[in-house]
């Protein structure tokens, strides 16, 4: 079911996510379906369950929209529950990134080059994989969203200036997205 998208402002944005419950797969797949649901209609590339208000550990990610951009995107479509970042490389990369979040804002941020994540896959099979390129940017922004962080943390601080005031006008609702989205 399409789920609204909670905006900056909204506290479970902040929040550390709790753990998804692995033994309860129903109630998993339903919050698995909604996020896809969801994604789906915001037109996004990533969603973390607090972004609908649920704040457990599981995201969504589909690089399938992107492979007008990343054509080794075509097939990349992954659903990560508990996941946790076992390696991450010494290299950077700097990417513009922006957030359903936070709508009509976009900003370069540094990020590792690539990670090794551990997480359960939508089957519940325990799966460790690796990500590079854009994957592991699209893979790590959606993971900050479990931890409380949103990209705008990470930006430079005087481009964080120059952000605030329409940060500000996100968190009091003067924004018109195309999906339902509320603050919270």
């Amino acid at each position: 079911m399409i789920q609204p998208i909670y905006l900056y402002g909204s506290e479970v944005l902040r929040q550390k996510a709790a753990d998804a419950d692995i033994t309860a797969p129903e109630q998993l797949r339903g919050l698995v379906q909604d996020l896809k649901d969801t994604l789906a209609h915001s037109e996004g590339c990533g969603l973390a369950a607090p972004q609908i208000g649920v704040s457990r550990r599981v995201v969504i990610v589909d690089g399938t929209v992107m492979t007008d951009v990343y054509d080794y995107l075509k097939d990349f479509r992954r659903t990560l529950i508990n996941p946790v970042i076992l390696e991450e490389s010494a290299e950077k990369t700097t990417y513009s990134e922006g957030c359903l979040s936070i709508p009509g804002l976009y900003a370069d941020v540094v990020r590792p080059a690539k990670i090794t994540v551990k997480y359960y896959n939508e089957n519940l099979e325990e799966v460790t994989e690796t990500f590079d390129k854009f994957a592991c940017r699209m893979v790590q922004h959606e993971l900050s969203h479990l931890d409380g962080n949103l990209f705008t943390d990470n930006v430079a601080p005087i481009r964080k200036k120059m952000l605030a005031k329409k940060l500000q006008n996100i968190a009091h609702g003067k924004v018109h997205p195309h999906y339902n989205a509320k603050i919270k």
